[in-house]
């Protein structure tokens, strides 16, 4: 497809980033250069404390320099498994500039998915916060860890408060089960003795693996994504191209309540805005609303990313009206569809757009991005990012016309080289000209937008017709009893499937039939849901994305 979409480029951003690219051989270089930069600027703030851009730089060299006393080689794999604590980014860029390859791993995972990932990784050297290290212990008899690093919650917020809060977390919110793990080493002990140990910097190149961030578990076993130091480089290049016209290089300060663990604000906030010298307000259980919305209110917030759902819940929390938003510049949803309703809200309360964007694990994630001063909400997913190219295929692999409805499929310098030790499942998703299908619909306007209907896998097909349930989400959000929605297809005897939606409502003056009735005005007959299900909650992705196919399998409950 010729890259209409140029000529709606934001002013400044350019077509192609992969001179600025060249520049690095390696995220650790655009750390390091970051950190000399802006040596004296915050970096971090989380739970009352911050850490300095001259102080993370010094401590992830202590940790590089344990890994590498411990035999820790390049391309050897280490295993993060935290929340958004300040020892998450030590130990990433410390990893990362000992050449070590970082496999991000989800600190909710069951024994079940711990053991999978780290056994298929091959990671040797964990760290990992002990709330989770009882998780560990079942899994590790049939993982090849020999090293075990433990940190508390507290043990980067300073003597007493660290003592206070790992006293707290440990015996009076009872937060940590009990475990037993072998020869396991404190994370306080860790700096200490990379703090006197020499550190040598491996030599790195773009074809390198940076990552592995494993992906697809929610429809199948989890497949370790390979990232290379180029894809991200690419990356974290292209994205810093598209915000920096609207933000001032060390003045900003990025609220990251999304796991840094997952690719979105592992690449949006973790490393894109340390190029900035911005500073990351890192938020540990952002399902916390009251304590999420007060560590807003503590710092001067420039900019926010998230999800649909988080922003949802920002929006009902009657105490988020009542932050200063004078200072915001812009907010940035992924992960999900944006619905119209949410964004309408959002620019009504903070008087600043939530830009919506689009990616994937394979693609580091950036592919499209809206401008970030895009008042009007159109439901484009964005423009393509410098250097990437967008095709829109039929299931033949034959590029549709303009405007027409296909396969989204991507090609760049962002876009992984495979799945870790699984070329079947490599093979499965690049073409022959290398693009990337990505198991997405959508199709590009006559301006370059990208528009995304919904998942290939997502569709509901009744009696023959297509049912994307994002328009079936959307439409139901507009009643004004309804807090959150998810529709999925069910079997029916006549059509094959029909919709169900699975609500989360208000009120309970909200009924089955007014809902329905609602959705009828906007929606034809069959795209008109035949059932709804109430629900406290829905079951969610650690990112907070509600997991359709669970709903889907589930046995059905009555209203």
């Amino acid at each position: 497809m010729e890259p209409i979409w140029l000529k709606n480029y934001p002013q400044g951003v350019p077509a192609d980033i992969n001179e600025e690219a060249a520049a690095y051989d390696s995220l650790a270089a655009i750390f390091e250069q970051s950190c000399a930069k802006h040596a004296g600027k915050i970096a971090y703030f989380s739970m009352g404390a911050h850490m300095s851009y001259a102080g993370l730089d010094e401590k992830s060299r202590y940790f590089a320099a344990w890994l590498q006393s411990i035999g820790i080689k390049k391309g050897d794999r280490v295993a993060l498994m935290m929340p958004n604590l300040l020892q998450y980014p030590i130990c990433l860029y410390g990893a990362l500039r000992a050449g070590a390859v970082v496999v991000n791993t989800n600190p909710l995972y069951t024994a079940t998915e711990l053991e999978h990932q780290l056994h298929d990784s091959g990671a040797e050297t964990i760290v990992i916060a002990e709330n989770f290290a009882h998780t560990l212990q079942e899994a590790l008899p049939k993982t090849q860890i020999k090293n075990i690093v433990v940190t508390g919650l507290g043990d980067m917020l300073g003597t007493v408060k660290g003592a206070i809060t790992n006293l707290v977390v440990r015996h009076v919110k009872k937060m940590v089960p009990a475990y037993t793990l072998p020869n396991t080493i404190s994370f306080k002990h860790v700096l200490a003795k990379g703090r006197t140990s020499p550190y040598s910097r491996p030599k790195l190149c773009h074809d390198d693996l940076a990552l592995l961030q494993y992906t697809g578990g929610t429809t199948g076993v989890a497949k370790g994504c390979m990232l290379t130091h180029g894809n991200m480089v690419s990356n974290v290049c292209q994205a810093h191209a598209w915000i920096r016209p609207n933000l001032d290089g060390g003045k900003e300060c990025v609220v990251t309540a999304l796991p840094l663990y997952h690719i979105f604000a592992l690449t949006a906030n973790c490393l894109t805005f340390i190029t900035l010298g911005a500073s990351n307000l890192l938020i540990v259980n952002p399902r916390d609303i009251p304590a999420f919305i007060k560590s807003m209110g503590s710092v001067r917030f420039t900019a926010i990313t998230g999800v649909n759902t988080l922003f949802n819940a920002l929006l009902n929390h009657p105490d988020f009206a009542k932050l200063n938003f004078s200072n915001l510049k812009f907010t940035l949803g992924g992960g999900m569809a944006v619905q119209q309703v949410i964004a309408e809200r959002w620019l009504k309360l903070t008087g600043k757009p939530l830009a919506q964007a689009y990616g994937l694990t394979e693609t580091s994630p950036a592919v499209t991005i809206n401008p970030l001063d895009k008042k009007e909400f159109t439901g484009s997913i964005g423009l393509p990012v410098s250097s990437t190219e967008i095709a829109i295929r039929d299931g033949d692999g034959n590029d549709v016309a303009q405007g027409e409805t296909g396969e989204i499929c991507v090609r760049g310098p962002q876009v992984t080289p495979g799945y870790w030790q699984r070329p079947d499942e490599t093979s499965k998703v690049f073409d022959a000209d290398g693009f990337l299908h990505t198991g997405d619909i959508g199709y590009v306007n006559e301006e370059g937008y990208v528009f995304l209907l919904d998942r290939k896998k997502d569709m509901i097909n009744v009696s023959g017709f297509n049912v994307y349930p994002n328009e079936v989400e959307a439409v139901a959000m507009e009643h004004p009893d309804v807090r959150e929605v998810a529709a999925v297809g069910v079997p029916d005897e006549h059509s094959g499937e029909v919709v169900k939606l699975f609500v989360i409502r208000k009120n309970n003056r909200l009924t089955e039939e007014a809902l329905i009735k609602h959705c009828r005005s906007s929606l034809t007959g069959y795209k008109t849901p035949k059932y709804v299900e109430f629900r406290e909650d829905l079951p969610r992705s650690n990112v907070g994305k509600v997991l359709r196919r669970e709903l889907k399998n589930e046995p059905t409950r009555p209203s």
